[in-house]
C-alpha cells in the first residue's frame, strides 16, 4: 500500500512540474475571452516540443525572482519581429497585423509607440482588455523571454457554465 501512494504521489508530482496545472484568472486584463476568478488547465507539453505561436493565450512569470506571481496574456509578436503601435493599430514588421481580440481600441503603446525590436528567445503580449492590462507596453514588463512561459492555456473548467477548450488562433 506504501508503494502505491507513492507512486500516485510521484505521478501526480510529475503531471503537475511537466504537464499541466490548474491557475485562476486574477483581474481584468484578459476580458471578454477571460474573467477574473475563472478557473483553467495550464497545458505545458506543447512548448516544450514546439514553440509558442501567435494569438497563443500563454501563462508567463513576469518577475524570474519571484514564482507566486503569474500573468496570462496573448501572444502578438513572435521572435525575431519589430512591434509597434501606432494609435490603436499593431505592426508587425510593418504590416497591420489583423486580429480582433482586443476587448477595445488601444488608448496608448507605451514602450511600443517606438517599435520594439525582439530578440530571438523573445515574445510581445497583450492582454485581450488593452487598456486595463499591463503587459509588454510596460517597461516592467517588456518582452517575455521564451524561459518565462509556464505553457498554454488550455481549457476554462470554471464557472460551469463556460467550460470549454480556449480558442488561440
Amino acid at each position: 500500500m506504501i508503494i502505491y501512494f507513492a507512486i500516485v504521489i510521484c505521478s501526480v508530482l510529475l503531471i503537475h512540474q511537466f504537464v499541466g496545472q490548474q491557475i485562476e484568472v486574477s483581474g481584468s486584463s484578459m476580458e471578454a475571452t477571460l474573467h477574473d476568478e475563472d478557473h483553467l488547465i495550464l497545458e505545458k507539453l506543447s512548448y516544450h516540443f514546439g514553440i509558442p505561436k501567435r494569438f497563443d493565450i500563454i501563462v508567463f512569470r513576469p518577475y524570474p525572482d519571484d514564482k507566486e506571481v503569474y500573468y496570462i496574456k496573448r501572444i502578438i509578436g513572435l521572435p525575431g519581429e519589430k512591434v509597434q503601435i501606432i494609435g490603436s493599430n499593431i505592426y508587425i514588421d510593418g504590416e497591420l497585423l489583423e486580429e480582433d481580440y482586443g476587448y477595445e481600441e488601444i488608448a496608448d503603446g507605451g514602450g511600443a509607440g517606438e517599435g520594439i525590436v525582439l530578440k530571438e528567445d523573445e515574445y510581445f503580449v497583450l492582454g485581450d482588455n488593452r487598456n486595463n492590462s499591463k503587459d509588454s507596453r510596460d517597461p516592467s514588463i517588456g518582452a517575455v523571454h521564451k524561459s518565462a512561459i509556464m505553457g498554454r492555456a488550455w481549457v476554462r473548467i470554471w464557472p460551469l457554465k463556460n467550460i470549454g477548450v480556449l480558442e488561440h488562433q
